[in-house]
């Protein structure tokens, strides 16, 4: 495997790319991640692992059928031509077994279909119509206690600082969350929070189609966003972190968005990079597990993530657990950290443009590490430097609106003790009011619904994968 290096003149189309690594080059996490950039994937935004064949996650999952999936949620849209705004409503919990029977159901299974293609016409198609049913968030891990390696609770990456340094636990952050998918059941536009990476698993089921758009590209999609869904963005400053906001490949083409689209099976893995924007939908029954994780160059996207500003979704820690130190990044990088003085001034420190990448970015190639790489041309680098938004009540550590009432009651916090676990939950924060872009759903007593709407709104999972 060829040594890792940061060369942005790879990849300069930022075309989605597969790695197929053998069990040698498997064996080190974060050494295949870094190689992975070396060849330019962290530019598409996300990026496909397919496993060696002699490694296995799990030797059955027969046990799986009894296991509790807390808080279903139900998937609401609304809009029109392509720009939906999708809202949740909890039912009642389930297991896993009768999960899987009401995927099967008549009502929600997969519609007859002649391939991916077909389908994601049908998905598009149809999205006004049904709302299916997702269990998300669901704590915890289905790989075996004994995988060593690419092991989703066990990564080893940066990220581990906060539990093993700072005894900070945030449930779905640096602990891993399971996702029961159906049919049509989809995760909106957005990043990962703090920009973190984040590594999905698909342990078995229906496929899961994704879409991303490259990092350097971001900024165009969130402009587009606020034209499309003016309402949110007047309400906060980073609305897409609500992860409501549904936005079609065909609007992303017409306006000129840079995207790619991947469909990823069971048994792979997909990685997304540091602010690089992704959304997709489920193909039928499934079942995915995904984690955060973080390495060196994720630490100057950290200490410069928006934050959601109306205290709906919120999450954040100290950034001073990542110290900037020359030797973890890259050169460039850090000189001009030095260089700005307020990193918080910053967009990103150094990205390339992909010129003349306008229209719609198809399908991915296969990077086998043991064969020569793909000649690319180099694309000259420029600073891209911008004000970030940031949320106007910043809470360290926790999601939770200050002033709003939390679901799970926790008190003001400090630094803890390396043995001592502070522990948050992905959700929402209390009731608030957002203005709605599209057609709302009307409000009925005694039902939950989740999202932004015109009626006071009840704390919600909002972590959808």
């Amino acid at each position: 495997m060829k040594t890792p290096r940061q060369d942005e003149s790879q990849n300069s189309g930022c075309t989605i790319m597969t790695f197929c690594p053998n069990m040698e080059e498997f064996s080190d996490f974060s050494k295949y991640i870094g190689y992975m950039e070396s060849q330019g994937a962290h530019r598409a935004g996300v990026a496909k692992v397919i496993p060696p064949k002699e490694w296995k996650c799990r030797l059955s999952y027969e046990d799986v059928t009894h296991m509790s999936i807390p808080a279903p949620l139900q998937q609401v849209v609304s809009g029109k031509a392509g720009v939906f705004t999708q809202y949740h409503k909890k039912k009642k919990g389930m297991t896993v077994g009768q999960y899987r029977e009401l995927a099967n159901s008549k009502k929600y299974q997969t519609p007859p279909h002649l391939d991916f293609e077909d389908l994601e016409r049908k998905y598009w198609k149809t999205r006004l119509f049904g709302s299916p049913i997702y269990g998300a968030d669901v704590s915890g891990s289905l790989f075996d206690e004994n995988i060593q390696h690419w092991n989703v609770g066990h990564l080893g990456t940066l990220l581990d600082v906060l539990k093993q340094d700072r005894g900070i636990v945030i449930e779905g952050v640096n602990t891993p969350y399971l996702y029961f998918g159906m049919w049509k059941t989809t995760f909106a536009w957005h990043t990962e929070d703090m920009d973190l990476y984040s590594i999905n698993y698909l342990h078995f089921g229906q496929p899961k189609t994704w879409y991303a758009v490259p990092p350097e590209h971001g900024r165009r999609l969130e402009r587009l966003a606020k034209e499309l869904f003016p309402g949110s963005s007047q309400s906060c400053q980073a609305f897409l972190r609500h992860k409501v906001a549904l936005i079609s490949p065909t609007v992303l083409k017409e306006n000129g968005i840079p995207f790619g689209r991947i469909t990823q099976e069971a048994g792979e893995f997909m990685v997304t990079f540091p602010y690089g924007y992704h959304s997709g939908f489920n193909h039928g029954f499934n079942c995915a597990e995904a984690i955060n994780f973080a390495t060196p160059r994720w630490i100057h996207y950290g200490k410069v993530a928006s934050q959601c500003s109306c205290g709906e979704v919120r999450v954040s820690f100290p950034m001073d657990a990542f110290p900037m130190d020359e030797g973890l990044l890259q050169p460039e990088s850090c000189a001009l950290w030095k260089q700005q003085g307020n990193p918080r001034a910053t967009d990103h420190l150094e990205l390339t443009s992909c010129p003349g990448q306008q229209e719609l970015t198809l399908g991915t190639f296969t990077l086998d590490p043991g064969k020569p790489t793909l000649n690319q041309r180099r694309s000259p680098l420029r600073p891209i430097r911008s004000q970030v938004s940031r949320g106007h009540n910043s809470c360290p550590y926790t999601k939770v609106h200050p002033e709003s009432p939390c679901l799970f009651p926790c008190k003001p916090l400090t630094p803890h003790p390396a043995n001592q676990e502070t522990r948050f939950f992905k959700q929402a924060s209390g009731a608030s009011r957002i203005p709605v872009d599209c057609c709302a759903p009307t409000h009925r007593t005694g039902e939950s619904w989740i999202g932004a709407s015109e009626v006071s709104l009840q704390p919600s999972f909002m972590d959808l994968k």
